[in-house]
């Protein structure tokens, strides 16, 4: 059986920052706005394992794309329009315009980056290919080009367009640390 768009969506907002956040994020109107990563995929594997939905997830990723000025300045002043929305919340969000990524993340991490013409190109770098998961906040419509059934089943596959296989396999450890009936793809 196929784990539906709407199973993900009604599993995901069990976990009430998630909720919260869809709920409050669209009044900021940023361009492209997504929640995305851990805090959707980890919410469906807590609710699968019968733990907490929001059980030991780290943070919660909010991607927009806003070429109009790269600065640091212009992101942070961004953060800090979430954290006056949020208020203590804001302490676990992260808030990352993905049009300036290519500027930090060769310094940060060691490796070319090149430049994204929109926010779901972020997401299609993540590493693990059942974790490309985001919720346009203005919308809620999901962006998943790798479907729901993997994430579900606890199938990890290296992300093919995207191939770091010891980046992948160190991921994966620690997810399967925290949900150990995660399996790798052959």
């Amino acid at each position: 059986m196929s784990f539906s768009e709407q199973q993900f969506l009604d599993q995901i907002k069990t976990n009430a920052v998630n909720s919260q956040l869809l709920r409050m994020l669209p009044a900021l109107g940023l361009p492209q706005a997504m929640l995305t990563a851990g805090c959707l995929f980890q919410t469906i594997w807590n609710v699968k394992s019968g733990k907490d939905p929001a059980w030991a997830i780290k943070d919660y990723d909010l991607f927009y794309f806003d070429a109009a000025d790269l600065s640091f300045e212009a992101e942070d002043a961004v953060v800090q329009r979430v954290r006056t929305m949020l208020g203590s919340l804001a302490d676990k969000v992260e808030v990352k315009n993905q049009a300036r990524v290519h500027l930090w993340y060769p310094e940060k991490f060691g490796a070319p980056y090149p430049p994204l013409t929109r926010v779901e190109d972020g997401i299609d770098r993540y590493l693990v290919a059942c974790t490309r998961i985001g919720i346009r906040v203005d919308s809620g419509k999901t962006y998943a080009p790798d479907g729901f059934d993997d994430m579900w089943d606890g199938i990890l596959r290296m992300n093919a367009g995207y191939p770091q296989p010891e980046l992948f396999k160190r991921k994966c450890q620690d997810y399967q640390a925290r949900w150990p009936w995660l399996v790798l793809a052959p």
